[in-house]
């Protein structure tokens, strides 16, 4: 397999992110080991997304790039947003706030009443870009990395990602999550960097055209 580059250099690269490769080391094939074969390099991982979950993810090459990307996610000035396709009635847009708990061991994470030990604050915002045949096309701005913090997000307000058994969906079908914006200040030169992707195929058609 080769993955897509959206930009390299002696520092970090960015690529797409297909659907069902792990983002970070792990058993068998990930991301950080395709990409380390096909750029001849070390790759060290800055942040994750879902093995489900394809579209933009940054990699660092060298320790100094890799710390000063985790001081941009520390910092809020890492920038990230995804297209998501929800089932249920939704707003145009609005806010997500929650206190989440992950299981290590069930892999799934829980929104839970109030904050408890083990619990993290998960933010995120939404603007509905289209709905159409009882499914919404969505917008999402992070404001928070937590695990699975979209789907347990959505899918706690009855807005159950399309694809997404997990969290109670009941399409047979690929979770429709997609990192499709990704904002850094590059870690050596300090221009700021932007990229935008968009999701292919499936169900995205819908709502996606093509020219």
């Amino acid at each position: 397999m080769e993955i897509k580059l959206h930009y390299e250099d002696a520092h970090i690269v960015v690529a797409e992110k297909p659907f069902g490769i792990c983002s970070q080391e792990g058993k068998g094939e990930s991301m950080v080991s395709i990409l380390s074969s096909q750029l001849n390099c070390k790759i060290l991982p800055v942040h994750r997304l879902d093995t489900q979950t394809t579209g933009l993810i940054v990699y660092a090459k060298t320790k100094h790039a890799c710390t000063e990307l985790t001081k941009q996610i520390q910092g809020g000035v890492f920038k990230k947003e995804y297209f998501c396709i929800c089932h249920g009635d939704i707003s145009q847009r609005g806010e997500m706030k929650d206190f989440l708990y992950h299981d290590k061991l069930k892999n799934k994470s829980f929104v839970v009443a109030s904050k408890r030990m083990g619990t993290k604050e998960a933010i995120l915002e939404y603007t509905t870009l289209e709905s159409k045949e009882q499914l919404n096309f969505v917008k999402v701005k992070l404001h928070t990395g937590r695990t699975h913090q979209i789907r347990v997000q959505f899918a706690s307000r009855g807005n159950v990602l399309y694809g997404d058994g997990k969290y109670g969906a009941k399409d047979n079908d690929r979770i429709a999550l997609h990192s499709c914006y990704l904002s850094i200040t590059h870690p050596k030169t300090g221009r700021q960097l932007t990229w935008v992707s968009q999701p292919q195929g499936g169900i995205w058609d819908l709502f996606i055209k093509r020219s």
